[in-house]
């Protein structure tokens, strides 16, 4: 059993709810400004939390995304086939 379904509490100081997610410390603390505990090296956020951490890194994911191709329709189905087609 992983620590989740254990019940591991949220890793924000201050903050008594269960958490959902376990995220890489750096992940983490790059986005959010709260006090998080750094004795570990990963990070249990609760719902609320979570859900403040994917508001803020969508924008850098949707770049990373782009920027390295994944934004493309490249499959069969007729998607970009270059200027040799």
């Amino acid at each position: 059993m992983g620590r989740i379904t254990k019940g591991r509490q949220c890793s924000v100081k201050l903050c008594e709810n269960e958490s959902i997610r376990s995220i890489s410390l750096l992940q983490v603390s790059s986005y959010l400004d709260l006090k998080i505990e750094k004795n570990m090296s990963r990070a249990y956020l609760c719902k609320e939390h979570y859900k403040e951490y994917k508001k803020k890194s969508k924008k850098d994911k949707r770049t990373e995304k782009l920027r390295y191709g994944g934004g493309q329709n490249t499959g069969k189905r007729g998607g970009f086939k270059g200027p040799m087609s």
